[in-house]
């Protein structure tokens, strides 16, 4: 809320403009992000991956913080799902994996990295939720430990399947394609050759009449003996 403030002369000008200026510069103060972020403990990761079924996915993390490490740091990662305060699917110390994801979470970090990725082999429709990866680890003071807040989505869709014939397959149609037209083409030639002789024969029946009938008649008019 704007405090009004009635000054005399040029001053209630001025009055203005450091009012304005004044929520802003509570807000820097204020914001995280404007400090030094060596100062700060955090661990990001990617706010959204995708896959397919029977495929994989990487979940990029990476964390940082201000502390002095002790000689023996203790470094552990976990990987919690579905909320914040999930079920525990992956415990880089003692090698627990989920039953839901046995043989199918590989972790690729080693300490003292402050970086690593978690993959998901073998997608199934189940695995589409949010990740969050969690570090404890041991300072000169006492054991810590930090979480994402948001984790990772992960959406999984369906496989993209391509259809490829074989090349056999090809051409094994292409040859029963040729057999069917060279039966055609016989077919037709049969047809063709019997319709030829149905003619001949018929034109035979005709005629063989009329030769017999002309000889019969010449027969007749030859001059006796």
């Amino acid at each position: 809320m704007a405090l009004l403030v009635s000054l005399p002369g040029r001053i209630p000008d001025m009055a203005w403009v450091l009012l304005l200026l004044l929520p802003a510069a509570c807000l820097q103060a204020g914001n995280p992000e404007g400090s030094n972020r060596e100062s700060l403990y955090g661990l990001d990761q990617p706010t959204h991956v995708s896959g397919v079924l029977g495929g994989s996915i990487e979940i990029p993390f990476f964390f940082y913080f201000p502390w002095k490490l002790a000689p023996d740091p203790q470094m552990r990662i976990l990987w919690r799902w579905k909320h914040y305060h999930g079920e525990i699917i992956y415990n880089s110390s003692s090698g627990f994996i989920h039953e839901h994801f046995k043989d199918r979470l590989i972790l690729n970090w080693t300490q003292p990295q402050t970086s690593g990725v978690l993959r998901i082999l073998d997608l199934k429709k189940k695995d589409q939720t949010v990740y969050f990866c969690r570090v404890h680890l041991k300072t000169t003071n006492r054991m810590k430990g930090f979480q994402s807040i948001d984790g990772t989505q992960l959406t999984v869709g369906p496989a993209v399947s391509t259809t490829v014939q074989s090349p056999s397959i090809v051409t094994s149609a292409v040859t029963m394609a040729g057999l069917e037209d060279t039966e055609g083409q016989r077919n037709r030639s049969l047809v063709y050759l019997g319709a030829t002789v149905g003619v001949v024969v018929a034109t035979a029946v005709l005629i063989t009449p009329v030769y017999v009938m002309l000889i019969f008649l010449w027969w007749k008019k030859r001059p006796a003996d």
